[in-house]
């Protein structure tokens, strides 16, 4: 599982510091979660090929999580795309698109799915054999949801030396991957725990942007692996944070360690503050293992 940053900072974007976009890789998947203004050039930065993204998921309507997403589908038009786009987001999305796609005649040459969000209840958005998505719901100014990314289980490695010798034909090592129990060439019924190796746990990764602390998250995203939580404010600013409806560090951190997920990564940064570590420092006296998101920054787990 890898994590690219692209941006991670609130309102609005600098010239050193982008707004909220993050590319998610997950099981042979590439997800982008939010599309700030210049999300694309960071995609370019990053070497990224913007054909593997097939699927786009937006938390809300605030300009610094979607304004870079008219461009980003144009510039697809304009490389001659031809995949689908599936676009998961709030009521409104599809209009707020479709009507500037209009108005610039710029309608595309690939197919544009929106997956519009209206529920405050978590549901399963998304799922194949490999990946599903369940949205979280957030306490933000207007409709929002963050996003729970799990890996199914996977396939037991095969132990090809211990199959080999327990006489198991090759036709059925499929079979032992998957979990069942075949027999052998001599008739024996071989246990396939006996010919293959556990499979890796599947990950899950949490983004959380935008919300006020909200302890209803907790058992969506109950031992996820990764959880990434706005942070826009220290402690000594709650009064901001509960005023515009955002959290704190500490507050992230107290979801984190409600949560039991294995690592935090702090995020969406108010610009007032020049020196990220103090978000650190303050998570830390809640919970432990944090690190800090900034734009560029790459995540393998």
């Amino acid at each position: 599982m890898r994590l690219t940053i692209l941006g991670c900072y609130s309102a609005t974007p600098r010239t050193l510091n982008n707004t909220t976009s993050q590319v998610l890789e997950i099981n042979n998947h590439m997800f982008l979660i939010d599309c700030g203004e210049g999300t694309q050039v960071e995609l370019r930065r990053h070497k990224i090929k913007f054909n593997r993204i097939k699927h786009v998921f937006i938390s809300h309507l605030h300009g610094d999580h979607f304004f870079g997403l008219v461009g980003l589908i144009s510039t697809f038009r304009l490389l001659t795309r031809e995949a689908d786009l599936h676009i998961y987001g709030p009521k409104g999305i599809k209009e707020a698109i479709t009507l500037q796609l209009k108005l610039s005649d710029s309608w595309t040459n690939y197919k544009l799915y929106f997956h519009e969000l209206t529920s405050k209840k978590s549901e399963l958005i998304f799922e194949d054999d490999k990946v599903e998505v369940h949205t979280i719901p957030l306490d933000h100014r207007i409709y929002t949801n963050g996003y729970l990314f799990k890996e199914k289980q996977g396939q037991h490695k095969l132990n090809l030396d211990a199959a080999q010798e327990a006489n198991v034909n090759v036709a059925y090592y499929r079979k032992l991957k998957q979990g069942f129990d075949v027999k052998n060439e001599d008739g024996v019924l071989i246990d396939y725990k006996t010919v293959t190796f556990p499979a890796e746990l599947p990950k899950s990764y949490a983004f959380c942007s935008d919300t006020k602390y909200k302890e209803d998250i907790v058992p969506i995203i109950k031992d996820s692996d990764v959880l990434y939580h706005e942070s826009t404010f220290l402690d000594k600013h709650a009064h901001y944070a509960e005023k515009t409806k955002h959290a704190t560090a500490k507050q992230a951190a107290t979801i984190a360690k409600m949560a039991n997920v294995k690592t935090l990564i702090l995020g969406h940064y108010s610009t007032r503050y020049s020196d990220l570590s103090v978000f650190k420092n303050e998570a830390k006296e809640v919970f432990k293992n944090v690190k800090l998101a900034d734009d560029g920054k790459v995540f393998n787990f």
